[in-house]
């Protein structure tokens, strides 16, 4: 993938382009092992309010920009909050289906789901299995091993103990030197726990990680770009498809930053990410791309 092709995303919305050319992998100049992915977070389909005048068509436009892309990728996750929270499970199925429709104009034939606590906490992710299957799960795609957590279907925020041995069940059979992405909707780190913004037993599926080489953390919640180290696992927060909300721990509570129609879509964009193999060791680069009016 050159960078000259990756400048041709421009999504009104929080996505993450990942680019692998990882350890025991090809290198980003064109092996067949070469791929990337675009990550789209926090659509919070029938969000209505200030906050976003435009929240019906931001993801639409992010859906043509990535229809757009010179070359398109191998595959598109959504990290969760794929609808805004209802009490009415008939209302929350009637977003699911409504989301459903609109992401079938996408132009990549393999999408892949996971749910966030707007879309799972109230029914234990009752509906959402009914729309996209599993919660959890493990795929593997060229060389990578990729893990995609729930962290929001226990209302408690929790994994739980059932998906953790699963967990340390898959992490088992494979090799710990492999390159491995974990995708996850919540932090699994502590990063504002008053705020909802963490993983109760976050701390175990880390433990589960750290004897793993080459371990990147993928997720959401958050809605801005945020970059955090546990040892020598790398956490990257993609920006949502609605709105911004404050930086960690500067607020009394994360409620959404108010829309400035001076500068419409401040705080949502996209992101790519490229990795690549050099002397045996893995590289991570990744540039934002906030959206201008001019690009939507």
């Amino acid at each position: 993938m050159q960078r000259r092709d990756f400048l041709h995303l421009t999504a009104a919305g929080g996505g993450a382009i990942f680019s692998a050319g990882l350890a025991g992998c090809a290198s980003l100049a064109g092996g067949r092992d070469d791929f990337y992915f675009v990550q789209l977070s926090d659509v919070h389909w029938g969000f209505q309010g200030a906050p976003n005048p435009d929240a019906r068509g931001t993801l639409p436009k992010a859906i043509a920009a990535v229809n757009a892309l010179a070359r398109p990728p191998d595959f598109i996750v959504f990290t969760g909050d794929l609808t805004h929270t209802t009490d009415d499970p008939v209302e929350r199925r009637r977003r699911l289906t409504e989301f459903k429709q609109v992401i079938g104009a996408l132009q990549v034939k393999t999408v892949r789901f996971m749910p966030g606590e707007h879309d799972a906490a109230l029914d234990r992710g009752a509906a959402f299995k009914e729309f996209f299957g599993d919660t959890y799960y493990r795929f593997d795609h060229k060389g990578v091993h990729f893990l995609a957590l729930d962290n929001v279907s226990d209302r408690g925020t929790t994994l739980g103990a059932e998906q953790l041995a699963w967990m340390e069940a898959e992490l088992a059979r494979l090799d710990r030197k492999a390159p491995l992405v974990v995708l996850a909707h919540r932090p699994l780190f502590p990063l504002v726990p008053k705020w909802d913004w963490h993983t109760r037993d976050g701390d175990r599926a880390l433990a589960l990680l750290q004897p793993h080489e080459n371990v990147t953390v993928f997720y959401g919640h958050i809605h801005q770009e945020h970059h955090h180290q546990t040892g020598h696992i790398a956490h990257h927060s993609a920006r949502s498809l609605m709105f911004p909300l404050p930086a960690p721990g500067t607020a009394e509570r994360p409620t959404p930053l108010p829309w400035d129609a001076a500068a419409p879509y401040r705080g949502v964009g996209w992101r790519e990410i490229e990795i690549e193999a050099r002397d045996g060791r893995r590289q991570v680069g990744m540039t934002e791309h906030p959206v201008t009016p001019d690009k939507v």
